[in-house]
């Protein structure tokens, strides 16, 4: 979004220009607008999608499997949880952190397995100690930043079976959802106005669940839009030579 202002000046010059994000103002200053469903945004050159566009495909799977080969030797199941934090639009509390530890630590006592736990820039340093200290003999790997290591997010995403997203993100969730494991959300209904309209629609889709006290795995077909935007866009831009 912060481009918009370069890219409607380089059209005027005689660019095609395609913006990324609702502009905040009219659409038609560009060519195209890609904006998520969530955001309401509609015209003749506005192409919507579910969630946000990301990387995640087959290859940059296996390039991060190739990559984090130690994820392989975790306990099965491998349970991902994306942590965020607290939003004006979701209140993602303590007791939002209690709720979901606690229906986490349900899926261990039955199924066992291992816990990659990792955190966002939006993780208050209180919930980031204290999920590390809910699992602290718990195996699998905590990453809260760069005092933890590299960040292993892109092996986590590759090697989970499983994916538990707190409901702040839209990015976390959507980079979730272009994997082909199932994905749980800790208390949707946590979240308001955009977001809540996001999740709604997954939800109406089947690609999440909301966490319950149990897990309910079946195999999931990945969510990507960024090849289906792509084409779109390359057909609209370039149609005729």
């Amino acid at each position: 979004r912060r481009a918009a202002l370069a890219t409607r000046l380089l059209r005027e010059r005689g660019a095609r220009a395609v913006q990324v994000l609702h502009p905040r103002i009219d659409t038609a200053h560009w060519d195209l607008v890609v904006a998520p469903e969530h955001d309401g945004l509609a015209g003749p050159n506005v192409i919507t999608l579910c969630g946000s566009l990301n990387p995640v495909d087959d290859a940059w799977l296996a390039r991060a499997r190739a990559a984090f080969p130690a994820f392989a030797r975790l306990p099965s199941p491998r349970t991902l949880v994306l942590l965020g934090g607290p939003t004006p639009a979701v209140r993602f509390d303590r007791g939002a952190f209690e709720v979901m530890a606690s229906k986490l630590e349900h899926w261990l006592a039955m199924g066992g397995g291992s816990l990659l736990v990792l955190g966002s820039r939006r993780t208050p340093p209180k919930l980031a100690a204290l999920a590390r200290s809910y699992w602290a003999d718990t195996p699998g790997q905590r990453w809260f930043g760069p005092e933890d290591g590299a960040n292993p997010y892109e092996g986590a995403l590759a090697w989970a079976e499983r994916i538990v997203v707190s409901p702040d993100s839209v990015n976390m969730v959507s980079e979730a959802c272009a994997t082909a494991a199932p994905v749980y959300v800790a208390e949707p209904g946590r979240a308001t106005g955009r977001v809540r309209r996001y999740l709604d629609a997954l939800l109406a889709r089947g690609r999440i669940q909301p966490q319950s006290k149990l897990p309910h795995d079946a195999p999931a077909e990945p969510l990507r839009e960024t090849p289906r935007i792509a084409a779109i866009v390359r057909e609209r831009l370039f149609a005729g030579g």
